[in-house]
């Protein structure tokens, strides 16, 4: 075969055989594909889509361009399942969600990412605790699944290789964007991790990748109908990131929020809350943990008041290199930033809503993300206590604290808070955060 001719094929229009999409991962994997031809292959499936036949082929190519992990030699007393998000502003779930479903029976290799752009990404959340190992070798990876029952750690060289270099490749031809991509990208180390189940949680609004509900519900029904056709029982959830999810953003923050949330300290942001819990309950029954959604949502909803679920996630960290203490003495594990001031509302009204895609960007500027792939981050920085859509405010009332290096930082990210969120007249009507539900 010819990578020139399967690219003009796709570029006019037809569907690809399994087996050339095969051979261009392979090339993608042995570099027989040139960077020119890799971005040709990119732009014409940007382009022309892909059938969901296509994908198949596409993501299961994907997935033999390296190492599947298989967990039936351990023996696990239970189901391996997983979660994926597809990223947003505040969106420190997975962090609650692994102990939790670990408390009650699953098994949960988590392969995450860091963040790029105006998205948080979960292992630079966990990189803010000391010594918490994020890159551990697949053996010790699988030691702390089985012995705890969770690892949330980043993607080996192993799995998915040809996808690393392909979404390498779209990251700067503009094609990222591109569904059928997104989707075998994403299912690809999912099937490499070896997972019995998976749940999607397709985010939607201002602060998400999909920014428009019609494009969530595209992705999400891809995903779900992909990942069936390839193995992989999956259901998805569209939910609302047209705010920030939780009240902290930024990555000590989240954690604090985290631990807060699962020791049962304070009052649990509602609408966090109601993720967390409706995801758990997909995964428990998927997994078959639970008949129904709603017995594993209480299934859940028990792990989290009766400290099992806290004490799987202080165990995970100890395991993987954190303080074994993390969870009594947080505080000392989390640096504080040395700047921390308010950001007050300049007129009175309600809450009508926020830009959360501009908030995330305060708090890259903060430096506690990154406009490029090499950048360092401050984990102390970030927005907390971070006012609700719906609020109803006054002159002088406080919008979030910003967390900063310096003054001039926390003055700029001020700003930006300040133009993101919209203050106005009566308070709008409540959203779901819950839109919709996937299945196959």
């Amino acid at each position: 075969m010819l990578p020139q001719e399967i690219i003009r094929k796709k570029r006019d229009g037809h569907e690809l055989s399994h087996e050339e999409i095969a051979f261009i991962a392979r090339g993608l994997t042995n570099d027989t594909l040139s960077e020119g031809q890799a971005a040709a292959f990119a732009m014409a499936v940007f382009f022309r889509g892909m059938t969901t036949k296509e994908q198949v082929a596409m993501t299961l190519s994907l997935v033999r361009s390296g190492t599947t992990l298989d967990w039936d030699d351990l023996d696990l007393p239970g189901p391996v399942i997983d979660k994926h998000s597809s990223g947003g502003v505040g969106d420190k779930v997975s962090l609650m969600l692994a102990p939790i479903v670990a408390a009650c029976g699953g098994f949960v290799p988590m392969i995450s990412g860091r963040g790029l752009g105006h998205t948080g990404g979960t292992l630079d959340k966990l990189s803010a605790i000391s010594g918490y190992e994020t890159q551990p070798d697949i053996a010790t990876f699988r030691k702390v699944v089985r012995e705890v029952g969770c690892a949330i750690i980043g993607q080996t060289d192993d799995l998915a290789p040809a996808d690393r270099r392909l979404y390498g490749v779209r990251d700067v031809t503009a094609t990222v964007e591109s569904i059928p991509l997104i989707v075998s990208s994403i299912l690809s180390k999912k099937i490499a991790a070896g997972l019995d189940g998976l749940v999607m949680d397709v985010k939607c609004g201002s602060g998400a990748f999909c920014d428009t509900e019609a494009m969530a519900r595209s992705l999400a029904e891809s995903l779900v109908s992909v990942a069936n056709q390839a193995g992989l029982s999956t259901t998805a959830l569209i939910t609302d990131m047209d705010r920030v999810l939780g009240r902290e953003v930024g990555n000590a923050l989240e954690v604090r929020e985290t631990v807060a949330y699962l020791k049962g300290e304070g009052t649990r942001d509602a609408r966090l809350h109601e993720v967390v819990m409706a995801l758990a309950g997909e995964m428990l029954a998927l997994g078959d943990l639970a008949p129904s959604v709603s017995a594993g949502r209480a299934r859940a909803e028990a792990a989290l008041e009766d400290g099992r679920a806290a004490a799987k996630f202080a165990q995970m960290v100890t395991a993987l290199g954190g303080p074994e203490d993390f969870l009594d003495h947080t505080g000392r594990y989390l640096a504080p930033a040395p700047i921390i001031r308010r950001c007050t509302a300049e007129r009175p009204g309600h809450v009508l809503g926020m830009n959360a895609r501009d908030i995330g960007i305060a708090v890259v500027a903060l430096g506690g993300g990154r406009a490029h792939a090499d950048d360092a981050i401050d984990p102390s920085v970030g927005l907390s206590e971070m006012i609700d859509v719906g609020s109803e405010v006054r002159i002088g009332s406080v919008l979030c604290l910003v967390h900063a290096a310096g003054e001039a930082a926390a003055e700029e990210a001020i700003g930006r808070v300040r133009n993101a969120i919209r203050i106005g007249g009566p308070a709008p009507a409540r959203k779901p955060v819950v839109i919709d539900r996937i299945v196959r």
